[in-house]
């Protein structure tokens, strides 16, 4: 038996440990679950939906607002208050049974859920109609359509992820 072999291994400096592997994670990354999600038919037919809900709101919104504004003659800043509450109240009731089928779950969980949501989206859009209205010069009813329009988004993230979550099908 050759002893050298034996010495020389003892003289080698030990090998580093190897890093440890980090456990596979328990929930997916942010990408993987988007693309998952993108691959699921119905998460596009509630996007859908959402659309018609969406659309549906902006036409009360508008109605409302342009029947405050020019039939009843109320200040702009209050008829959008007005036109955000009744259009609210409509979409949650659509967005509730209908987009999200969310009606098995509770309403007293979900509609302060839904109208936080739907606030944080409506001070985003006031604060856009001010400034089209009073730095942009643009009319009153136009501005409000782009001012809601740009705070889709908003809403229906909101409002998948939080409001409604977990009870979608």
């Amino acid at each position: 038996m050759n002893d050298d072999a034996t010495a020389v291994d003892l003289l080698r400096p030990p090998a580093p440990p190897a890093a440890p592997v980090p456990p596979p994670s328990a929930e997916p990354r942010a990408h993987m679950r988007l693309l998952h999600g993108l691959r699921r038919p119905s998460n596009w037919l509630q996007l859908i939906r959402f659309g018609v809900v969406g659309g549906t709101g902006f036409a009360v919104n508008l109605g409302v607002y342009a029947l405050c504004v020019h039939a009843f003659g109320i200040d702009y800043h209050v008829s959008a208050v007005l036109a955000w509450f009744v259009a609210v109240t409509n979409n949650f009731l659509l967005n509730r049974h209908w987009t999200f089928d969310a009606s098995e779950g509770q309403v007293r969980f979900q509609a302060p859920r839904f109208f936080f949501v739907s606030l944080v989206a409506f001070g985003f859009s006031f604060i856009l109609l001010v400034v089209l209205v009073e730095a942009g010069g643009v009319a009153k009813v136009p501005a409000q359509a782009l001012a809601v329009a740009a705070s889709m988004p908003l809403n229906f993230i909101g409002n998948k992820l939080w409001s409604f979550r977990g009870s979608a099908r």
